[in-house]
């Protein structure tokens, strides 16, 4: 029997895995840092909705252009392309917080960059994966890959909370050193995948839009977590939980986006050691209506540790979600579409993590914090019930290593 750990002793996954650490520990330290920033600026709940919605427009317009490139170019190149211009998006930051009095829409304009890295980071990323190990071992793949993402959630909004109490260019600064290494790692892959010959051209630009609506339980797994997500998101207004609610500081702010993080890597850590088997379906409407539950628990609490608890059981739920989906997505994708199919599910994510940034601030703004995160929450709960009877056939997946229809 394959052990869960032989994946790590492959070179090119396990420079694939530091890259997506370094990347993702990046964006989660920008994140804390921003956040907290435009909040200490602007006291607003809407201008924290404006810094997913600064995010969300540009990934939203370039992430099917992105996956074109993944399928259309060396993977590997358009990845170190996306690293590039994050690491620029952070010296960039590091010179705002070095000004005496930064504007807000400074900084927006700045964030919206990370939007145009990520529209072909992702596609490239989720594409180059799968060529690097065999079809039999790609689920525990996708596990040590989300091991490694939610890892970083762990410790990078956690170090960045931590520095920031010495100053936003301490947070800014050692992001961009971690992009640095990422490049770095990235360059060192090997990849032998070759652009097909019959690549396609702009005219096939929404094939994987026509992929995706064609493949009734992928639509419904990537929908499903986009409305959940969009409704539940609650991480936007998390400076406010920590500044207004809870009454702590940035590092208490850091531990708290740092929760979701511990709750999915955890629970990602024993995916890839005992991988679902059977009932996928079912394992992922529970654990999504789980997410809900968690959400209002988190809105309704008024206790430090109760809400890093609340907010555990959110990220672990939401795990299981994330296996399940990104499993059925790429076993069920042809190799030469896997990028244009990627950006449509990262399209898919982005929405629901920075517009659902943007609606959680609105809603905040219009009803208050705690209302806002509160209906979230039972909306997600609503979502579940829809989705288990528009989709049939994502509710009877049963293995995941079985493409689906």
């Amino acid at each position: 029997m394959v052990s869960a750990t032989s994946l790590l002793r492959s070179r090119n996954v396990f420079l694939f895995l530091c890259a997506r650490f370094c990347s993702a520990m990046a964006a989660m330290m920008f994140s804390v840092a921003v956040g907290w920033q435009v909040y200490a600026l602007t006291h607003s709940a809407f201008a924290l909705g404006m810094v997913g919605l600064a995010q969300f427009l540009p990934a939203f317009l370039l992430t099917l252009p992105g996956g074109l490139a993944a399928d259309r170019f060396d993977r590997r190149r358009v990845l170190l392309a996306a690293f590039g211009l994050e690491i620029l998006v952070g010296a960039s930051l590091l010179a705002l917080s070095l000004h005496a009095s930064p504007k807000a829409a400074w900084i927006f304009a700045v964030v919206a960059f990370i939007g145009v890295g990520r529209a072909f980071m992702s596609p490239a990323n989720g594409s180059l994966l799968p060529i690097l190990v065999p079809p039999e071992q790609f689920p525990r793949a996708v596990a040590w890959n989300s091991t490694a993402f939610q890892g970083a959630i762990i410790a990078g909004p956690a170090l960045g909370g931590i520095l920031y109490a010495a100053g936003p260019a301490f947070v800014y600064g050692t992001a961009t050193g971690l992009l640095l290494l990422g490049f770095a790692c990235i360059a060192s892959v090997r990849s032998r995948w070759k652009v097909p010959s019959n690549a396609a051209g702009w005219s096939g630009l929404l094939e994987g839009v026509h992929f995706v609506f064609a493949k009734k339980a992928i639509l419904g797994a990537i929908s499903l977590d986009l409305f959940a997500v969009l409704f539940g998101g609650a991480t936007a207004l998390l400076p406010i939980y920590a500044r207004d609610i809870l009454n702590t500081g940035p590092w208490g702010l850091g531990i708290l986006r740092s929760s979701p993080a511990l709750g999915a890597a955890i629970v990602a850590v024993w995916l890839a050691h005992f991988p679902i088997r059977s009932r996928a379906g079912h394992r992922m409407f529970a654990c999504v209506a789980l997410f809900g539950v968690a959400t209002i628990a988190f809105a309704l609490s008024t206790t430090f540790w109760l809400s890093l608890l609340a907010l555990v059981v959110l990220g672990g739920a939401d795990m299981v979600s994330v296996v399940v989906r990104g499993t059925l997505v790429q076993v069920s994708t042809p190799d030469a579409m896997r990028g244009r199919v990627g950006a449509v599910n990262m399209l898919f994510i982005g929405a629901s993590n920075e517009l659902g940034e943007f609606e959680s601030g609105l809603t905040a703004a219009w009803f208050g914090t705690v209302p806002a995160t509160l209906l979230g929450g039972v909306g997600t709960l609503l979502v579940v019930l829809a989705w288990w009877r528009l989709f049939p056939t994502l509710r009877r997946a049963n293995r995941l290593e079985d493409a689906v229809e």
